[in-house]
């Protein structure tokens, strides 16, 4: 625990690096450790004694880092491989960190320089963002010290530089040369910048899904409260809002009522300047408050700005500033979005836009914001063409209707009854993992067994939820059918670029997961049966096409489709993941990071709302200096579940994590699934034996 080191959010041990590069037979002693050589760019460096004869340190260098990709995650993959003829020691005997070199990464620099103005500006931008002085053509980025937030940033700068490629790109490529050959000009095509964002915009399947469900939905709302710096200012506030207004089109959205019975809801979406950031901002003095005050004040304020989210007038957003005055730290602001035009990743979007713009009005300077690639608008018309595509029915209604044959699970016989279980009577449990348990549970895990957080998370919930019915019944058995949730962003149309898109992308599809003939004893306390549950698992995940986005064309926006699928059976359970955010953390907290207080956040529901689930489990991972933590919020209608039932099973899930994070420890845990090696047709049962004989001959 004394060598643990964190870069980029990733806790890392160095000594398990070293272990890993030691095994290799070209390496006589090595030591890993952490630089920092520019401030604020963290990098893990291996220095590397090479055995006698094994040839020129460049040469090492690349079959160390090849090795090393082939057992470790890419975090943990050293940035740099310095050869040295000793590692230098202290009077003491141990390593003298201050006497190690810099990594020379210029030295690891190709000769050939860029022949084409293409690849002129990608080796500019290699250099820029790799903070060195040239880069040739031959380079591979990650051997340079790239990595993927790296890579994104990357693809940013290239789009502005007139060169569309992508973060998959830059991962299969690496190379000034081989990226130049699949970059594409960015064009109004690529773009999509012929299509015109503003005008009527067809629903999306998540909000023909909220809109069919009945019931109240005017303050159906996601909202964040952020820190923010005390001199905020009225002015240049209003000023950001609405430069966000007018730069993301859906906000100024309007819901539309169809003219008929039978007609379709939509949105229409009018010109910029439509919508005056006054309406959608509020000042609260909050100087003279002490801390309970402000609580008190914030809890008023915010159920107020959900209650002034009005969809068919056009409010869509609405922002409160508690300003705390000079001298007392930061501020608050609230944001508060209808969710008919946010979803998670709108927030990563908006929330960086904002402060941008902010800073932009404090100096009096015009925002400048980045350019939307593709709009809502464009995307929504997008899915319902694909919607109409015979080919996505006879490949997946099937499928769908298999899934959700009726259900013989937990909570099976149970249901919401409309007008009773509503929004108002929902109870909810909020639970913190530890950092220790989070962290492995985000990067170790679901590399050993390379699958998705999202994937060793639904593992430990099925092994939960199979636990809980062996004792409670109905029955016994480890299926359960599940509602999830996606961020529906998916890649299905070539040239399509969501990535500074905000709207209600969400793809919400049902699935059920079976881990089989799993001993629960055994997986429980981390044996062999938690690494079988999970691989299992990940494979009945993979097997669902585009992430499950096609139920929702089919279900909602295919007239041919949707009355049959509506008819199916819905889950009784839902599930989401919302993936990882920096939060404040203890002592005084940073501007522009959102806060966890609590009752400065608005109920995400109207009261009459009508509810879909017996029971709704939602997490989320807040990261802040002390490390992440998983955070998880169980929701269920007060008449239909008991708040003790649903503390077993919340404790009942985090001991299932706690056992898959015990066997990941194993040293015959972790393995590849079917679906890794997708060229070759082999079973499970195959891959392990191989694996196995492997790891006797290692």
């Amino acid at each position: 625990m004394d060598e643990q080191v964190k870069i980029r959010g990733f806790r890392i041990e160095p000594g398990e690096v070293e272990e890993v590069l030691a095994g290799h037979e070209a390496v006589a002693r090595v030591a890993v450790v952490v630089r920092e050589d520019r401030p604020g760019d963290r990098r893990l460096v291996a220095y590397v004694v090479p055995a006698d004869g094994q040839g020129d340190a460049a040469g090492l260098a690349g079959v160390l880092r090849e090795y090393a990709r082939g057992v470790l995650p890419d975090y943990l993959v050293p940035a740099a491989f310095v050869a040295l003829e000793s590692l230098p020691l202290n009077p003491n005997g141990k390593l003298d960190r201050p006497a190690l070199p810099v990594p020379d990464y210029a030295a690891l620099v190709s000769g050939r320089g860029p022949r084409t103005p293409q690849e002129e500006i990608l080796a500019g931008l290699f250099a820029e963002v790799l903070g060195l002085e040239r880069v040739g053509i031959d380079d591979d980025f990650f051997t340079l010290g790239g990595d993927s937030i790296m890579s994104i940033q990357l693809v940013s700068r290239a789009r502005e530089a007139g060169l569309a490629i992508t973060p998959r790109d830059v991962f299969l490529h690496k190379t000034v040369e081989r990226l130049t050959a699949v970059a594409a000009p960015v064009t109004a095509s690529s773009a999509h910048s012929e299509d015109e964002p503003v005008g009527d915009v067809p629903l999306t399947p998540i909000m023909h899904w909220l809109i069919d469900g009945g019931g109240a939905l005017d303050g159906y709302n996601q909202s964040t409260l952020l820190y923010v710096p005390e001199d905020l200012g009225e002015a240049p506030i209003r000023t950001a809002l609405g430069a966000l207004l007018d730069h993301h089109d859906v906000l100024r959205a309007r819901l539309v009522r169809p003219d008929h019975p039978d007609g379709e809801w939509r949105l229409t979406v009018p010109a910029p300047g439509a919508v005056d950031p006054g309406r959608c901002f509020r000042r609260v003095d909050a100087a003279a408050l002490d801390s309970d005050g402000l609580r008190s004040v914030m809890e008023t304020e915010a159920e107020a700005a959900r209650l002034r989210l009005d969809p068919e007038a056009g409010v869509m957003l609405q922002a409160v500033w508690f300003d705390t005055g000079a001298g007392r730290g930061p501020g608050r602001l609230l944001l508060v979005a209808h969710h008919l035009v946010v979803d998670g990743v709108s927030w990563r979007i908006l929330l960086p836009d904002l402060r941008a713009a902010w800073e932009a009005a404090r100096d009096g300077r015009q925002a400048g914001l980045a350019p939307v690639t593709t709009s809502f608008r464009t995307w929504s018309g997008l899915l319902t063409e694909l919607a109409a595509d015979p080919d996505r029915t006879a490949a997946e209604l099937d499928l769908w209707t298999g899934m959700t044959q009726p259900d013989q699970g937990l909570f099976a016989d149970l249901a919401p009854e409309p007008g009773r279980d509503v929004a108002g009577t929902l109870r909810h449990l909020t639970l913190t993992l530890s950092e220790e348990q989070t962290e492995p549970l985000l990067t170790s895990v679901p590399a050993m067994f390379r699958a998705g957080v999202n994937d060793v998370l639904l593992t430990g919930l099925v092994l939960a939820l199979a636990d809980h019915r062996r004792r409670h019944g109905p029955g016994t058995g480890t299926a359960v059918l599940l509602d999830l949730e996606d961020h529906g962003r998916e890649e299905l149309v070539d040239g399509v670029d969501l990535s500074r898109t905000v709207g209600w992308f969400t793809s919400l599809f049902p699935v059920r997961l079976d881990a089989g003939a799993v001993d629960l004893d055994e997986a429980l306390s981390g044996g062999a049966a938690a690494g079988h549950a999970l691989k299992r698992l990940k494979e009945q995940l993979r097997a669902i096409p585009d992430r499950g986005i096609g139920y929702g064309l089919l279900r909602h926006l295919n007239s041919a489709t949707a009355e049959r699928l509506a008819a199916l059976p819905t889950p009784r359970i839902g599930f989401n993941y919302l993936g990882r955010v920096n939060t404040a953390g203890a002592g005084l907290p940073q501007v522009w990071t959102p806060s966890t207080e609590e009752g400065g956040r608005p109920a995400a529901h109207d009261t009459e709302a009508a509810l879909h689930h017996v029971l709704d489990v939602n997490a989320v991972t807040h990261v802040g200096p002390d490390g992440p933590r998983l955070v998880v919020t169980w929701s269920w209608p007060a008449a239909l579940l008991t708040e003790e039932r649903v503390q077993e099973l919340a404790h009942g899930w985090f001991r299932a994590l706690g056992a898959l994070v015990t066997h990941a420890r194993r040293p015959d845990a972790g393995g590849r699934t079917p679906s890794d090696v997708p060229l070759l047709s082999l079973s499970q049962s195959a891959l392990d034996r191989l694996e196995a004989v492997w790891r006797k001959k290692k």
